[in-house]
């Protein structure tokens, strides 16, 4: 089996892999937002309301669940890959140059896959919204 025959086997999987991604990305970047104000699944000392980490809790807490339900993805990706852009840059860059000495590999890799998400086509596991030709024409792809 070559590469190419590897590669044609997968391609009608691609969407399918795509959701499954946005919704594992969901899934971790939760973690983060949920050890922020609940304590769970690690306790992290609760952010002073409307201070920088509050923000960023809530931004992960709202962004992260419409990734989840596959709404409004695309918006909600470019605005967490801005988040991780400045998380990296506030947060960890000042520790050092490289994210594995300063902490922020995670924080780099969340932000290249927002990224990669926000500038991907729709997704089969995600609800298909009204499009041009108006509410409930049907449209196939």
């Amino acid at each position: 089996m070559t590469l190419k025959d590897c590669e044609l086997w997968l391609a009608p999987y691609a969407p399918q892999i795509l959701s499954i991604l946005r919704i594992m990305v969901a899934l971790l970047l939760f973690q983060h937002a949920f050890s922020k104000f609940f304590g769970f699944p690690a306790q992290m000392p609760t952010p002073a309301p409307f201070s920088l980490i509050w923000f960023a809790g809530m931004i992960e807490l709202i962004a992260g669940a419409l990734l989840l339900l596959g709404l409004f993805t695309r918006i909600a990706a470019f605005i967490l890959y801005g988040e991780m852009a400045f998380a990296h840059f506030i947060g960890h860059a000042p520790k050092g140059f490289y994210p594995l000495t300063n902490g922020g590999e995670s924080a780099v890799l969340f932000c290249f896959i927002f990224l990669y998400l926000a500038c991907s086509r729709r997704r089969r596991l995600e609800p298909r919204c009204a499009e041009r030709q108006g509410v409930g024409s049907i449209t196939t792809r």
